[in-house]
């Protein structure tokens, strides 16, 4: 096991052509001993480049990276004691997929019989057992992906770094590994940095998620603090399934109420004493807002807000209800199937404690609920 720690690191491309790209910002990020952290993002966050800049195959514009409190950000990539399963798989062509496996454990010097033990442990975890003997151009990419992955989970390394490492598997198969995968991280207490752009591999896999954009850390909290307590408005629309729905509103507070008037006419009203006397003081000083309500948090049945419902979709296990509000579309998620048809009226209800209120200038966290951000 070791700590990982990132401390201001910038990562900007230079060209010759072209301006400079400013891909990773003042990243600062601590993992603790035996801890799985994701990055997410969308394509172009700075992800993939904060991942390449710990394994060393990217140089440190500024700041530092210590592993173990090991400076490391000046070491080439061999002398890290770091292992990287690669998106691309990066396996060697003229070896064939458990002398690739192999590959790493030989150089550590282990002795044949603990190299074969550990080769064939780690091929039947990843179900990878009948293709040993082959050469990576004779398998599938997914196959290919699984030994790549195998390639660096088999390895004794103070830090394993998994790029998109599930990415080409067919969904059954992807669950299944994810289960597998996770527990022997947790059994060989493994630091791993695992970049997704997959909301559900980043939530089945880690203990925490570094949430990024525009080369810019997010936020950095578990999965369940993620979904509570978004930090910013970014953050609440981009974590969840279906996304937050977002009203722009005017907060009006009174000793016995507190109103917000959305665009288009609508209203939510609750009894002051739903929020707490700080969150009251926060509206009335920050009266303009974006109010963000999760799918499953709006119900279709009695309540103040009022909606046309544009499509209804049962999923199997779970109904989406997609429902114009005052010129806007909201969704909302029923475990139940829902009634209501296309072009008939709806009734909505949200509790107050429910609610999530962001500044609609800077984006930043105002309330969660009845509490301050």
């Amino acid at each position: 096991m070791a700590e990982l720690v990132l401390s201001h690191v910038d990562k900007i491309y230079q060209s010759r052509r072209k301006a400079p790209v400013h891909a990773v910002r003042d990243i600062d990020l601590n993992v603790k001993p035996g801890e799985i952290v994701a990055l997410l993002g969308s394509s172009g966050c700075g992800k993939t480049s904060t991942l390449r800049m710990i394994a060393g195959f990217e140089d440190v514009s500024r700041g530092a990276i210590t592993l173990d409190g090991r400076p490391i950000h000046t070491l080439p990539p061999a002398q890290r004691g770091v292992a990287m399963a690669f998106e691309a798989y990066s396996l060697y062509p003229p070896l064939t997929i458990r002398e690739n496996m192999a590959f790493a454990l030989k150089a550590q010097k282990l002795s044949a019989a603990e190299t074969d033990q550990r080769v064939k442990a780690m091929a039947e975890m990843l179900e990878i057992s009948d293709i040993l003997d082959k050469y990576p151009s004779s398998v599938s990419g997914g196959q290919q992906q699984r030994a790549s992955l195998g390639r660096a989970l088999v390895r004794n390394a103070g830090l394993y770094l998994l790029d998109e490492p599930m990415g080409q598997l067919e969904p059954q198969l992807r669950a299944v590994l994810r289960g597998r995968i996770k527990h022997y991280l947790r059994e060989h207490n493994c630091t791993t940095i695992l970049v997704t752009h997959d909301q559900t591999e980043a939530n089945a896999l880690a203990d925490r998620i570094a949430v990024m954009e525009g080369g810019v850390l997010q936020q950095y909290a578990t999965p369940a603090e993620l979904k509570a307590r978004p930090a910013n408005l970014f953050t609440g629309t981009f974590i969840g399934e279906p996304p937050m729905n977002v009203f722009p509103a005017s907060a009006k507070v009174t000793d016995k109420h507190i109103t917000f008037a959305l665009q288009g006419g609508a209203e939510l009203s609750y009894p002051a004493s739903a929020m707490s006397p700080a969150v009251r003081k926060i509206l009335s000083s920050t009266p303009d807002v974006s109010l963000g309500i999760r799918p499953h948090a709006l119900h279709v049945g009695k309540g103040p807000l009022k909606g046309r419902v544009v499509t209804v979709q049962w999923l199997g296990d779970q109904t989406h209800v997609a429902i114009d509000v005052s010129g806007r579309t909201a969704v909302s998620v029923a475990q139940d199937r829902v009634t209501a048809k296309p072009g008939s009226d709806v009734s909505l209800d949200v509790a107050a404690a429910d609610l999530h209120v962001f500044d609609p200038k800077s984006g930043n966290a105002l309330a969660h609920g009845s509490e301050p951000a």
